[in-house]
């Protein structure tokens, strides 16, 4: 049931290819994902530092890539909750690494953490808790 890096690709191609114009999927793991998010002037705020929502932005994709890796391709699957902490600031000059392990796998809902990095960087900018809530089979 699983979908492997090309299917997601021709998944996010058709179904939300916005999603792919910034996003590489670099590697699907067993209940994770990883990818780089290429950032723009459009993802600064003031002081050359990519913005909170920027982040949010990626983590949110990385949990839902991790989600259809794991569970195949589930086109409503949605987001319920999202906690984010800040740690450092996160270089305007370089793009995000987004690094997500699912958590806790149910039948209606999926918790995963992603942990953002500048590229290059070994320490986190950011650690984020998301949860997304699955579409009920009928």
């Amino acid at each position: 049931m699983a979908a492997n890096k090309q299917e997601i690709i021709e998944f996010l191609a058709q179904e939300f290819s916005q999603a792919l114009r910034k996003n590489t999927i670099e590697e699907i793991t067993p209940k994770g994902a990883q990818l780089l998010y290429r950032v723009d002037q459009d993802d600064l705020r003031p002081g050359q530092t990519v913005s909170g929502p920027t982040l949010m932005l990626v983590a949110d994709f990385v949990l839902y890539v991790a989600i259809i890796g794991h569970l195949g391709l589930v086109k409503m699957a949605v987001t319920t909750n999202m906690n984010i902490n800040f740690f450092r600031r996160p270089d305007g000059t370089r793009d995000i690494r987004a690094v997500c392990k699912l958590i806790k796998v149910g039948r209606t809902l999926v918790t995963g953490e992603v942990w953002l990095y500048s590229v290059g960087d070994e320490e986190p900018v950011a650690h984020v808790i998301g949860t997304y809530a699955l579409p009920q089979k009928s």
